[in-house]
């Protein structure tokens, strides 16, 4: 059924053989055998139109068939792009919780495997005018979904912990992989999960949705056009905040359908509390990435790819207090990377937790600095980019009569397009692992210079910070017992 050649008279003689139980692990009809049985009835059948194609539709063998692991929250709105998607079909969905009430998180409502299966399947039997369609298998171990040989690629959208171990697992398995950000919770699983991509030769793409925008792609061009000639230095912020927590004492129990084992996945073991999950885990140094990972790869994501950062690096930090649990409330982040060829060295700053940098005296009285975004501040002028929004010279007046530079960078797809594009043999996604590892990279250092509080030297080439051989024992840590890459 994975193919959705769904004949009248083909329908019947597949539906009897499943299992219609709610475990969907072992109903499933082998591509091979159903298009045998297809061909029995199909000279006494009418075939619908969405079935071969035609105008306006795909025919299924032409669509990419998605599964998605982790759908609360992110995953659910990644998952509904791929619904939307006129050559993607959402064929499995993954997650370690069976429902989970989101009404006090902004994405709003009851999310988890069993409302993410029921959403694919109505959404699927509107569009076919199927009202019994019932396509979607729902897994709760990702690895017993990856091995579904009919599953192309899949969606990671799963707390920062499991990102490289479901990824690299797809990897393995020949899946194609869209991965939200920060791509992994280490630096060290960036690069392996970089390489591995490589090597399986799959399509791959983090989830920087921001990276196909117009706004990013008008900054880039102005940058690397001159417009404010050499760039020294560069700011970039979120109003994100993190971190300050006390790790609870109190063990109330699992909630009924939470495989909490499986959402600890590699971090050390500790007692279920729902200051972890779903919410809140992104402050915790065991299960999430704090503001840098959350934020960084949106917003320093505009200065790697307009200045051509090298992976070789130095970091400094300054924050305020934290514990071994959880992330400070606030940090600030300074970059320093070498001249490249004909661009001069420039350094780069993070912000966060409410940090912003210093006025900068071209903005007129009265505008404020954007809540979060960056500033470019180059020898002939200055830019500033609110996130999610278009660059702006400043003063605003020197944008009168200024004429944007030629556009060089692909326009027409959004970011989940470039991906689901680029599974059926179109152009490399432009955020790539190859160029989101080292994005990566690049943001997970800011945090391992907080934890240390020392300058550290980092060579991308080496792998290694070379004047802290104690801060290389943060670039990876000890999988719990049972996880591996």
């Amino acid at each position: 059924m994975k193919d959705f050649l769904l004949f009248y008279g083909v329908d019947k003689i597949a539906m009897k053989t499943q299992n219609k139980t709610n475990n969907r692990n072992n109903a499933k009809m082998s591509r091979r055998n159903f298009i045998k049985a297809a061909s029995t009835v199909a000279a006494f059948t009418i075939v619908p139109r969405y079935v071969l194609g035609g105008q306006g539709n795909t025919p299924p063998s032409e669509r990419v068939n998605v599964g998605c692991i982790g759908v609360g929250g992110q995953g659910i709105s990644d998952m509904r792009q791929f619904l939307s998607n006129p050559n993607a079909q959402v064929v499995a969905v993954c997650d370690v919780r069976r429902e989970c009430d989101y009404s006090k998180f902004y994405y709003q409502g009851m999310l988890g495997r069993e409302p993410a299966r029921e959403i694919v399947n109505k959404t699927y039997a509107e569009k076919y005018q199927k009202p019994e369609y019932d396509g979607c298998a729902a897994y709760i171990d990702f690895n017993e979904m990856l091995d579904n040989k009919d599953i192309d690629a899949v969606l990671v959208a799963t707390p920062d912990h499991i990102h490289a171990i479901a990824t690299m697992a797809a990897i393995k398995k020949g899946k194609h992989v869209y991965c939200e950000k920060p791509l992994t919770y280490t630096v060290k699983e960036a690069r392996l999960i970089s390489e591995a991509a490589r090597e399986h030769n799959v399509v791959t793409q983090m989830g920087n949705q921001i990276h196909a925008d117009e706004g990013l792609k008008i900054l880039v061009e102005m940058v690397k056009s001159g417009v404010i000639g050499p760039v020294r230095e560069v700011h970039v912020w979120a109003a994100a905040v993190y971190g300050g927590l006390e790790r609870p004492t109190d063990t109330p129990p699992v909630p009924d359908g939470f495989d909490w084992d499986k959402w600890i996945g590699p971090a050390p073991y500790r007692p279920y509390h729902p200051d972890y999950a779903p919410f809140a885990w992104r402050n915790w140094w065991d299960f999430g990435t704090g503001s840098l990972g959350d934020f960084g790869c949106h917003i320093m994501d505009h200065a790697l790819w307009s200045l051509d950062l090298p992976n070789k690096m130095t970091i400094e930090a300054h924050s305020s207090k934290f514990s071994d649990e959880s992330y400070a409330l606030a940090n600030m982040v300074k970059y320093r990377f070498p001249a490249r060829g004909n661009l001069p060295d420039v350094t780069m700053t993070w912000y966060d937790g409410g940090l912003k940098p210093f006025r900068p005296a071209e903005l007129e009285e009265g505008r404020n600095l954007p809540s979060s975004g960056g500033m470019y501040i180059g020898d002939e002028g200055t830019i500033i980019a609110a996130h999610m929004a278009g660059p702006r010279l400043i003063p605003e007046s020197k944008m009168k009569g200024f004429k944007r530079p030629e556009s060089f960078l692909p326009r027409g797809e959004d970011h989940y397009q470039e991906w689901i594009r680029a599974c059926k043999g179109g152009p490399k996604p432009l955020s790539n692992f190859d160029y989101a590892g080292p994005l990566t990279e690049m943001v997970l250092l800011g945090n391992i210079a907080v934890r240390t509080g020392k300058l550290l030297e980092w060579d991308g080439d080496k792998f290694e910070i070379t004047n802290c051989p104690e801060a290389n024992n943060y670039l990876h840590r000890e999988y719990r017992q049972g996880w591996s890459l």
